[in-house]
């Protein structure tokens, strides 16, 4: 089947599936198998140790992949300077930039003179215009269900996707909840020109840097088994539940300041579960998919299987 959507052709990759940034996890093993299986694979260049390291993975990346691939900014992340990395991306000559967690202006600037495709990360109808105005080449729009940082509005995919679809000319990107090819279709159905997975892509082989710990809390969880946390320093964001959640939810009821919170949601504390396996002594982000998450299979596995549910479904709608 034909796969091309205004996505597939702006960003050049086969199908319309992207790949989240995922602090921590997204680097080259990931993002090339993602690219090298159709889809756009992205690195992240934020919880890189340092500018240079992302010049290195970028690098790395393309002795694994000749696929498009992007590179990710969460700009929010606390007291990092960002205008060095996206320069480097520049340099290296990145055909696709996501941004996301925090105002995109100053990245678009940088952008501006070049021929970079910008993915701007949004949660609401107004983001999505501020995007569009600031020249933004597609818009990912995050609903409630997402794992990691979330909008502060509550209002879950299946709303506000074509919500945002109705009030942009660019091409809109569905997150949040999508784990199979039945919510790439859905997306497409509710507007969508394609899809971003974060949570679905952590359970796969070639996310190395996922502890075994962690991948299996994703198969093991259903889908009420996540929270949201940071709600009380107006942050919110979607992580698996357990006896240091509780804590920090108890946290937030008792003290909802960040420099109370700080310590139990540092990056350290994030990568003690995520990398080292210390479940209790850290913190995963995941989305509500992860009750939709029973192996972990390639990359290649997961697109394939993606394929052919989308395929089954679009057999039942007729020519479209």
């Amino acid at each position: 089947m034909n796969w091309n959507t205004r996505i597939t052709e702006l960003l050049q990759i086969k199908y319309p599936i992207i790949q989240g940034g995922l602090g921590y996890l997204g680097y080259a093993n990931l993002a090339a198998a993602v690219s090298n299986a159709g889809g756009l694979g992205q690195i992240t260049a934020m919880s890189l140790p340092n500018a240079d390291a992302l010049r290195q993975e970028i690098q790395r990346a393309r002795t694994l992949t000749d696929k498009p691939f992007g590179v990710n900014f969460a700009i929010g992340i606390h007291g990092v300077e960002f205008k060095e990395w996206v320069q480097i991306a520049m340099d290296e000559k990145i055909p696709i930039v996501s941004i996301t967690g925090g105002n995109p202006t100053l990245v678009m600037e940088m952008l501006q003179p070049t021929d970079i495709k910008s993915l701007v990360l949004v949660s609401s109808c107004r983001q999505a215009q501020k995007a569009e105005q600031l020249g933004a080449s597609a818009v990912i729009v995050v609903g409630q269900e997402g794992g990691g940082h979330l909008g502060r509005d509550d209002v879950g995919t299946m709303v506000i996707v074509p919500r945002v679809v109705d009030v942009v000319n660019i091409p809109v990107i569905a997150s949040g909840g999508i784990g199979d090819g039945r919510g790439w279709m859905a997306a497409h159905a509710l507007g969508a020109d394609g899809i971003q997975m974060g949570t679905r892509f952590i359970a796969t082989q070639e996310c190395v840097d996922a502890s075994t710990s962690y991948k299996m809390a994703l198969i093991e969880s259903s889908e009420s088994d996540t929270a949201v946390i940071k709600r009380s320093i107006h942050a919110p964001a979607r992580v698996l539940r357990s006896d240091y959640i509780e804590n920090i939810l108890e946290i937030e009821r008792v003290t909802p300041t960040y420099e109370a919170l700080e310590h139990y949601i540092s990056g350290e504390a994030n990568k003690r579960w995520i990398h080292d396996g210390i479940k209790e002594e850290g913190f995963g982000w995941a989305g509500q998919v992860t009750g939709m998450i029973h192996d972990i299979p390639t990359v290649a596995e997961l697109i394939e299987r993606m394929v052919k549910e989308a395929e089954m479904i679009r057999g039942t709608w007729g020519d479209v």
